[in-house]
């Protein structure tokens, strides 16, 4: 169990997903996205395990939740800056942890 001030370490915010590239050289299929965190943070980049459900092409303009405070992290050639929340399907294959009525970027969960 953990207490609410360990929930509260962890910066979980909306943002919006304005591009998406193959990740050519990752060593399992991914895509890499910059994501629009609002003001405070800016646009950050972030590598996502996530080409068994979505088509590159319906990426921009979705909102994700991302954890904003993990360090960046190097895959392959890229610098993982943010990670987006997901959770595995029945199938295994990650499904995005989106927001169903568009929210400001940058705002945090609380």
């Amino acid at each position: 169990m953990i207490d609410i001030t360990d929930f509260q370490k962890v910066d979980f915010r909306v943002g919006t997903i304005l591009r998406a590239e193959v990740f050519e050289e990752a060593k399992k299929p991914a895509y890499k996205l910059w994501i629009d965190l609002g003001e405070e943070l800016g646009i950050k980049k972030s590598s996502a395990q996530i080409t068994d459900l979505y088509k590159i092409q319906e990426l921009p303009g979705k909102q994700v939740l991302c954890i904003t405070n993990f360090p960046p992290k190097q895959i392959a050639n890229f610098i993982s800056e943010v990670l987006v929340t997901g959770v595995n399907n029945s199938q295994g294959h990650v499904a995005l942890f989106t927001t169903d009525k568009p929210v400001p970027n940058g705002h945090k969960l609380y």
